[in-house]
This record gives structure tokens, sequence and C-alpha cells, in this order.
């Protein structure tokens, strides 16, 4: 089988890496791809991945290589090519693809309608409203005394977040993002929810559209400093599974979740096949919907695909062909961390081009992986070239070992300016 990969990021990286390991794969290919990707070989022939200078939104570029290739699956990992359309562009010319189409990408390239099919459809989630008005936009903030979220209602790499804990600071963010244009076009309109407090947790689910089955429970960290201070980010860190909710609590969760979610989805045309990925809050009055994502969330994808025990090509091809109900998927007990290594500055302004070191020792240690993101090869050294650099991900029999050993892995790399989270699994571990 060959497959083509597209996107350059930690999530794409780790996406590689798991479908090289199918006997299926003879031949793969990754838009544009990164460093680490280039160096992944397929378990089938000992072959190469090649990477190919096209990126993710040159749609037409995209079907000609994959056609040029015969290529038997095409897999989509960031969200901006999923919001263009990729998936119903590629099969109008008969080419497999797996991501959801552009009507299914909706529930993540924009937080309006997200919102309101959560609230037509019964979907536990945050008192909210929608404003392209800033005085109304207000008007509603005051009414929450502005403990609230301000959400831009298209993609923002993440970032289109604004976390408000007084009314000052959510006039602040409705300005920013109504009146200044901070996010550009997709800040042409806002959601606005109320603050909802308690545990913070990722769920994944994939679907074909009609089954959908759930992943174990992960846990993201998406401010940029320690106690869940500062910027919102694309995602510092994550870990599988949670202590937040056993077995029984996250079979229960789905049910709130995606049974009405696939009824929805039924009732209104949309076709769904792909993985959906709510962030949900444990609230005192149960689980709630923060906001749905289209795609593998990235850090998330490197941890659960170091614990994932099925052929990933087969998990895929069945998602796309309608067949979920007939395979069961299989999760090793292991616990498994990864912490980002991040550019100085990031979120904000950093500066590209630092050398890293000791990649090579990282590489010897067992049970670990450096999923490569932000970075580039400058002659013969990898360098700096993005926000999030490196996913450093170990796994082992229990939560606090996999802990140890992914920081053990982050101190022996080294680049000039290096930031990461000292803290991440800290809350699963009561410290």
């Amino acid at each position: 089988m060959k497959i083509l990969v597209i996107g350059s990021g930690g999530r794409e990286h780790a996406l590689v890496w798991k479908l090289a390991q199918s006997p299926h794969v003879t031949q793969m290919w990754c838009a544009p791809g990164n460093v680490g990707i280039a160096e992944e070989r397929l378990a089938k022939n000992s072959g190469a991945v090649e990477c190919v200078n096209i990126s993710t939104d040159q749609l037409p570029a995209l079907l000609a290589f994959a056609q040029e290739k015969k290529v038997d699956l095409t897999v989509v990992g960031p969200d901006n090519p999923l919001a263009l359309g990729i998936v119903d562009f590629f099969q109008k010319s008969g080419q497999r693809i797996w991501g959801p189409n552009q009507k299914a990408a909706q529930f993540e390239s924009s937080k309006v309608f997200s919102q309101d099919f959560m609230e037509k459809h019964g979907i536990p989630t945050a008192c909210a409203g929608t404003f392209s008005d800033v005085k109304e936009a207000r008007r509603f903030a005051e009414s929450l005394e502005g403990k609230c979220a301000v959400k831009a209602d298209g993609l923002a790499l993440g970032k289109g977040v604004l976390i408000c804990a007084t009314l000052e600071e959510a006039k602040k963010a409705i300005d920013e993002i109504l009146v200044n244009k901070a996010f550009g076009i997709a800040g042409a309109k806002i959601v606005i929810q109320e603050f909802l407090e308690g545990m913070e947790i990722s769920l994944h689910a994939i679907c074909d559209g009609k089954t959908a089955k759930l992943f174990p429970t992960a846990q993201d960290h998406k401010r940029a400093l320690e106690g869940d201070q500062g910027l919102n980010t694309g995602g510092m860190g994550t870990y599988s599974p949670t202590p937040f909710l056993n077995e029984t609590e996250l079979a229960e969760t789905g049910r709130k979740i995606l049974f009405p979610w696939l009824k929805g989805c039924a009732e209104e045309g949309i076709d769904f096949r792909g993985i959906l990925y709510p962030g949900i809050m444990l609230t005192k009055n149960g689980p709630k919907v923060l906001e749905f994502n289209a795609r593998f969330g990235d850090p998330e994808t490197q941890i659960y695909l170091t614990r994932l025990e099925s052929d990933l090509v087969e998990v895929l091809d069945a998602s796309v062909n309608g067949t979920l109900d007939k395979i069961d998927l299989k999760w090793n007990s292991n616990a498994s961390v990864c912490v980002v290594m991040a550019s100085g500055g990031y979120p904000g302004d950093y500066a590209k081009g630092k050398p890293i070191s000791g990649l090579d020792v990282v590489a010897k240690l067992p049970n670990t992986k450096v999923f490569h993101a932000g970075n580039a090869r400058h002659g013969n050294r990898i360098v700096t070239n993005g926000g999030r650099v490196l996913g450093v991900t170990s796994w082992a029999s229990d939560l606090k070992k996999a802990r140890a050993a992914a920081y053990l892995a982050v101190g022996k790399i080294q680049f000039d300016g290096a930031q990461f989270r000292r803290d991440i699994a800290a809350k699963a571990l009561g410290q």
C-alpha cells in the first residue's frame, strides 16, 4: 500500500512513525514533512519515507502528486487543508483520503457552527453567545461578570481562545479580536462562553460516518507557563491515561456526548469520517464540551500512537470504508508522556536557526521517541525553525516512570533559548 501523509509537525511525525510500522505499507511520502520524518524507515522493506516540498494548502499540487504516484491512501494531519476542503477535492477525482470533508470539518473551522450544533442537539456545553458586534459582546460578557472564554470563530493555530477572569480582561479580549483583528478573518465573529470550572481533559474518537470509537483519556497543557499561566499555545505537553475518569465514567461521558453528536450528524447530513477531538471540562454538573476539533490533537497524537497496539493503517482504512464496527482498538497498559520543547518567546516572537544538540544521545534511550516539529536541517546540523520544536515522548509501566523518563530525555537536549513546562502530568500525580 502506498501512503501520502499531509503535514509537517509533531503530529504528522507520529502518524508517519506509526504507519511505517504496518506490514501493509510499501511506500510512503509526507508533504511537506520535516527532518525527523525524513529519517523514518518502513518496517516492510526498510524503504525511506520521502518528504515532498508541497505545502499543506496547495491542494491541486497535492492531488497531482497523489495521482502521479498512484497513492492508495492520503492521510491528512492538520486542520487547515481539511477546512479548505481537501477531502472533497480528492474524492471528486477518485482518490481515497482519510479525514472529514469540508462540511464535517466545520466542527473545528467554525466555533459558531459547533456551538450552535451542540445547543441544537442537546450536547452538554457551556452557556454561550455568538457576536460580531462589539457592544453586544460586551453586554454578554458583563452578564457573566467577565468570567468567560472569548473565542475567534475560525482557525487560529490553537491560539484563538482568550481566557478572562475580570470584565476588564473580557473587554480587552473582545476588542483584541473584533476591533484589532488579532486573528484576521478568523475573528470576524466570536463565541463567548461562560467560564467552566473543573478538570479539563482531551478526548478523541475515531469515526466512520455512523460509528465512533473512543480513545483512552489524555490531558493537554495549553498554557505556555507552569501552573497553567501565560498565553495559550498549540500545546506544551500531554499524557495518557489520566486518573480523572475511570473506564465506566469514560464510557458514560462518551454516551452523553457522542450519542447525541452522531444523531445530530445523521439529522443534518454530516458524514464525519476522521477524528473528533472534543475538549472536555469535568464540572460539578458533569462533563461539558468546551470545543470540538476535527483532527488528531498535537501533541496528543504523540502519546496516543505510542500506546496504540492496533495497526493504524487498518484503523484508518476502516474509518474511510465505514467498517469501524468490525474492528477493535487495542491499547497497551503503558502510560505515555510528551514534553514539548519550544523556542524562547513562543507563542510570541522567537528566533530561528538555533543549533540543537543531544538528539543522538536521546535516540539511544529505551522507550523514548523524539517527534520533530519546528526544525530544519542546516548543513549537517539540525536547527530550530518554528515555535514548538520537539515533542519528547516516553512511555513506561506507570505515569511516574514515564514522566521521569521524558524529563530525563529533555535534559539531554539543548538549544539556545529552549523553553518547556516542568509540570506536565503533575496534576495526575497530585503535585
